[in-house]
C-alpha cells in the first residue's frame, strides 16, 4: 500500500511542487535567481544526497513540458524581426566553432581518446536557451538588445549544434555523409523560416478569426487551447527534423505574439500560469539528474578545467563578435555569459555518446557536472554583477 502511494502520480507531483517551493525559499535566502534555488534543491532531494526523487520517465516528461511552456511564453516577447538580425548568425557560428575546438583540444590534451574529445567538443557547442531566457525574464531584461541577441543566436546555435552532432557521429563511425548533413541543415532552415512565415500569415490571422466566432464567445478558452495545440505541433515537427522541441515552441510563441483578442482568454496569460508550474519542475529536474556520488578526484579536476573552458569559449566565441558588431563591452559580456549555460542540451549529447559507447562513465559525469555548473553560474553572474539592479546597459550600433 505504501509503495503504491509513493509511486503514484499524485504523490510525485505533490513532492516535486513542494521541492520547487523549497527552491524559491532557498533562492530568497541567498538572494539569487529562483533557477539557482530550484537546481540546488534538486541536487539535495536527488540521488546525490537524500535520494527522495530519481530521474524517472515521469519526471523527465514533466520537465520536457516545462521547457516547452517556458519557451512558448518567452516567444511572446519577440517579433520575427528580432530573429533575423544578420549579426546573430555570426555570433552563433563562432559560438559553436570556438567551444567545439576548445572542448576537443582540452579533452585530447588530458589524454582521452579522439572519439571522446570529439564528443566533448560537441557537448560544449550547445546553449540552453531555456535557462538564460528564464533568468532574463525574471530580472526584467528580456526586452534588452543583449537579450534579443542571446535568444536569436541561441535559436541558430541549436541548428548548428545539430549539424555538429551529426558530423561528429559520422566521423567517429568512419564516414561523413554529406547529403545527410545538407538535408539536416536545409530541413532546419526551412522549418524556422516557414514556421515563422506560417505564424505571420496563417496562425495569427486564424486565431484572430476564431476569436470573432460565436464559439469563442461561448467558450473563451477555445483560442487558448488552439494556441497550445499549435505550440505542441511546432514542437513535434522540430523534434521530427532533429531540432530541440523548445525551438519549435519558441517559434510558435513568436507566431502568436501579435494577436489582438476581444472575446477570448489571452494565450500568453494562460501559458504563463502553466509555465510557472512546469518550468519550476524542469529546473528542479536538472539538479535531480546529477549524481555527485560518482565524483572522484580525477573527474573533479576534469570538471574544473572543462567548466573554465566552457565559459571562456562562449565569452570569446559569442562575446567578442558581439563587441565587433557594435555592442558595448557590458552587453558583449552579457551575451557571452548568456550563451554559456549548457543545461539539458549538453546532458542529452552526453547521454547519446554514453549509449553509443563513444564516451565512458567518467566523461559522462564530467559533462553532466559541467552542464550543471555553467547553468548555475550564469544567473549568479547576472544577478550579482552584470544585471544587478541599478546597473545600466550600453548602447549598440544598428547594423548597416
Amino acid at each position: 500500500m505504501t509503495e503504491s502511494i509513493l509511486s503514484s502520480i499524485e504523490f510525485q507531483m505533490s513532492l516535486l511542487l513542494f521541492v520547487a517551493l523549497a527552491g524559491y525559499l532557498i533562492a530568497s535566502r541567498i538572494n539569487q535567481s529562483a533557477v539557482v534555488g530550484e537546481i540546488l534543491v534538486g541536487i539535495v532531494v536527488g540521488p546525490s544526497v537524500l535520494g527522495l526523487i530519481t530521474y524517472t520517465d515521469f519526471v523527465q516528461s514533466l520537465a520536457h513540458l516545462g521547457a516547452i511552456f517556458l519557451l512558448f511564453t518567452i516567444g511572446f516577447e519577440f517579433c520575427i524581426r528580432d530573429l533575423t538580425d544578420p549579426r546573430y548568425l555570426a555570433i552563433a557560428a563562432l559560438g559553436v566553432i570556438v567551444p567545439w575546438i576548445g572542448g576537443y583540444l582540452t579533452t585530447a590534451a588530458l589524454g582521452y581518446s579522439t572519439a571522446s574529445a570529439l564528443f566533448v567538443g560537441t557537448a560544449l557547442t550547445a546553449t540552453s536557451i531555456a535557462i538564460t531566457a528564464n533568468v532574463l525574464k525574471e530580472l526584467g531584461h528580456l526586452e534588452s538588445p543583449a537579450a534579443k541577441a542571446i535568444i536569436g543566436a541561441a535559436v541558430i546555435d541549436d541548428v548548428l549544434a545539430l549539424l555538429v552532432l551529426g558530423i561528429t557521429t559520422d566521423t567517429i563511425q568512419g564516414a561523413i555523409e554529406l547529403p545527410a548533413v545538407a538535408t539536416s541543415l536545409v530541413s532546419a532552415v526551412l522549418f524556422i523560416g516557414l514556421g515563422l512565415l506560417a505564424g505571420l500569415k496563417i496562425v495569427s490571422p486564424m486565431l484572430a478569426w476564431l476569436d470573432c466566432r460565436p464559439l469563442a464567445r461561448q467558450y473563451p478558452e477555445f483560442v487558448f487551447i488552439t494556441a497550445l495545440a499549435i505550440a505542441f505541433f511546432y514542437a513535434m515537427v522540430a523534434e521530427l527534423i532533429g531540432l530541440s522541441a523548445i525551438v519549435g515552441a519558441f517559434i510558435a510563441g513568436v507566431s502568436c505574439r501579435e494577436i489582438a483578442l476581444c472575446h477570448s482568454k489571452d494565450p500568453r496569460e494562460g501559458a504563463e500560469y502553466l509555465q510557472v508550474i512546469f518550468a519550476a519542475i524542469f529546473f528542479v529536474s536538472l539538479g535531480i539528474i546529477v549524481d555527485l556520488r560518482a565524483l572522484t578526484p580525477a573527474i573533479a579536476v576534469f570538471v574544473g578545467v572543462l567548466t573554465l573552458v566552457a565559459i571562456a569559449t562562449k565569452l570569446i566565441g559569442c562575446g567578442l563578435p558581439a563587441r565587433f558588431f557594435g555592442y558595448s563591452w557590458h552587453d558583449a559580456a552579457v551575451i557571452g555569459f548568456g550563451m554559456a549555460p549548457r543545461g539539458e542540451v549538453a546532458m542529452i549529447v552526453a547521454l547519446i555518446g554514453l549509449n553509443a559507447g563513444v564516451i565512458d562513465q567518467e566523461i559522462f559525469v564530467a559533462v553532466i557536472l559541467m552542464s550543471l555548473i555553467t547553468t548555475v553560474i550564469t544567473p549568479v553572474v547576472f544577478q550579482n554583477w552584470l544585471l544587478r539592479p541599478g546597473r545600466g546597459e550600453g548602447a549598440i550600433a544598428e547594423p548597416q
